[in-house]
């Protein structure tokens, strides 16, 4: 289960998520222009020798075109830059949503499991009204019209309209839909 089952917490879900795409995607498509920009500056920029510049002769001349060819055949340094910088680019900022965001979504996406294969037997769904019997009782008065002494008494006497209402709280938190599986 990746989504909500009520429309509002679903749509803050896939809001999220395609938040985080359209982020990851940015920040490819940035670092892939600063590697073409780093590449473009480096092969536009060619060493001058001072004073010498196009009338090198002779040896000199020969000793420059062996340089040429031995930068040519190997990774050039701005080239090993503009890799790195790319990487940079992408990774620091890509990561950081990572490491903030796909923690929570794993989180949700496995109490919601957790909370629907609970709901589905009895023991499960006292367990699930006891997780709500914890909650703050502003957040049990929002999903209930039952007093909090009223919901405990409910629990500890096993009354299974009380326990079905506090699991159905439960469930409603994680965004849930309330029906029995």
């Amino acid at each position: 289960m990746w989504y909500a089952h009520r429309p509002g917490r679903r749509a803050r879900q896939i809001i999220g998520d395609g938040a985080a795409v359209l982020w990851i995607a940015l920040w490819a498509g940035a670092a892939v222009s600063a590697h073409r920009l780093i590449t473009h500056a480096a092969r536009s920029a060619r060493p001058r020798i001072p004073l010498l510049g196009p009338r090198m002769h002779g040896t000199l001349h020969d000793v420059a075109r062996a340089g040429d060819r031995l930068a040519d055949s190997g990774p050039a340094p701005a080239q090993s830059l503009a890799v790195l910088a790319a990487v940079a680019l992408f990774v620091v900022p890509v990561g950081l949503l990572l490491a903030l965001w796909l923690p929570r979504r794993i989180r949700w996406t496995r109490q919601a499991a957790a909370a629907r294969e609970l709901a589905a037997t009895e023991d499960g769904r006292e367990l699930l009204a006891l997780r709500a019997l914890v909650r703050p009782l502003d957040e049990l008065a929002r999903f209930t019209d039952a007093g909090p002494g009223r919901l405990a008494e409910g629990w500890r006497e096993a009354d299974p309209v009380v326990l079905d209402a506090l699991a159905d709280v439960e469930l409603r938190h994680l965004g849930l839909s309330t029906q029995r599986s």
